[in-house]
């Protein structure tokens, strides 16, 4: 065991790549980036760099080739970074081209508190200024409320609609009775204007922008590629991870209805795993794998990968791959395992290769390339 750990750090100290048999497709991961500190989220810049969160507050810049900008991004808002919380989602408007709009979600001071938060800002990128990559013009689009005091379930992650919303997916904070409180933003997933205006109430007596409720902790999030729902990804107490098709107004379960259990003593939680009006997930771990990043494959590198999830799992250190079958997952198989670390993102790139972020201290972001 020990030679072969050895083995592995040589091959990604050195950015050599390793490959993997699977399946479907035979492929290479290839370590582009190293020296990430507990990287959370990666976005696509149109003109093929990327953009990369690390939780302790820092947005950084990777060149196409895998090279990492010492300069980390200027105006990023302060961020508390405790416990699970700090720097987290980063997404571009739509029509980033035209309008540069840079989208973060963070854990932000909040009075005597913290809540998740949400701001967008301007993206300024001119190598021959020597205020190098910054954004301007910040706004808040979004605060959790009320603030609280822990330093767990944040969520989130952020995702833009067909319609252009912006969908933001958290969790309970740590309070599980929060999830179903009608006058209170833990627990849900909101749906707003680009801007961070409210649309029309989607469930009635709820606060403006409450899209759905009864969730835990949701750190996955993508739009399926042909329906456009959201798919979500959740994690559970001890065993009853989900995924979950959000839809507007349902009423996800927790923690009222659960597959997990409460954490070393294993007695139940709530009132069982179904109950009428509760919607059941699409699919669940017991035991826990943790899922973080989600994305739905479409691209011509891995073509029988075609409509297939892939998710991240913080525990067991793996890439979660899910075959489909409409809504319902009929295969699934687990790639990576132990080998890179807590697996936090995945992402599909515009060169329909699939781009990784492990969370760990001294973290990377690889790429994986098909052997054929």
């Amino acid at each position: 065991m020990w030679r072969m750990m050895l083995l592995l750090f040589w091959l990604i100290s050195t950015a050599a790549a390793v490959e993997i048999e699977s399946e479907r497709h035979d492929f290479r991961v290839k370590v582009l980036t190293r020296g990430l500190a507990h990287p959370w989220s990666l976005a696509f810049l149109p003109d093929g760099r990327m953009l990369v969160t690390e939780r302790a507050g820092r947005l950084r810049v990777v060149s196409a080739g895998g090279e990492l900008d010492p300069r980390p991004v200027a105006g990023v808002p302060e961020v508390v970074a405790a416990g699970q919380g700090g720097l987290l989602d980063v997404a571009l408007h739509p029509d980033f081209a035209r309008n540069r709009w840079v989208y973060l979600s963070y854990a932000g001071r909040d009075g005597a508190g913290v809540a998740t938060q949400v701001v967008r800002g301007k993206w300024v990128s001119d190598e021959t200024d020597k205020k190098g990559h910054r954004l301007t013009n910040l706004q808040s689009i979004y605060r959790q409320r009320p603030a609280s005091n822990t330093a767990v379930h944040f969520g989130s992650r952020l995702v833009f609609d067909r319609d252009g919303m912006l969908l933001i997916t958290q969790g309970d904070r740590g309070d599980m009775a929060r999830a179903q409180r009608a006058d209170d933003l833990a627990g849900k997933v909101i749906r707003l204007h680009d801007d961070g205006r409210y649309p029309a109430i989607v469930k009635q007596d709820f606060l403006p922008g409450v899209y759905s409720y009864g969730h835990r902790n949701m750190q996955g999030a993508a739009l399926h590629p042909a329906t456009y729902e959201l798919w979500s990804t959740e994690h559970g107490p001890q065993g009853g991870d989900e995924l979950n098709i959000v839809r507007a107004g349902g009423n996800y379960g927790w923690p009222v209805i659960t597959y997990g259990v409460n954490y070393g003593i294993g007695t139940r939680i709530g009132e069982g795993v179904a109950k009428a009006g509760m919607v059941q997930p699409v699919y669940q771990w017991t035991p826990s794998i943790a899922p973080s990043g989600l994305a739905f494959y479409r691209g011509k590198a891995f073509k029988n990968w075609q409509g297939n999830l892939l998710l991240g799992a913080l525990k067991y250190q793996m890439l979660v791959r899910l075959e489909l079958d409409g809504n319902r997952v009929v295969h699934e198989e687990r790639l990576l395992k132990d080998l890179f670390g807590r697996i936090r993102d995945v992402r599909v790139g515009p060169d329909g290769l699939v781009y990784l972020l492990t969370d760990e201290s001294d973290g990377a972001l690889l790429r994986l390339e098909p052997v054929d």
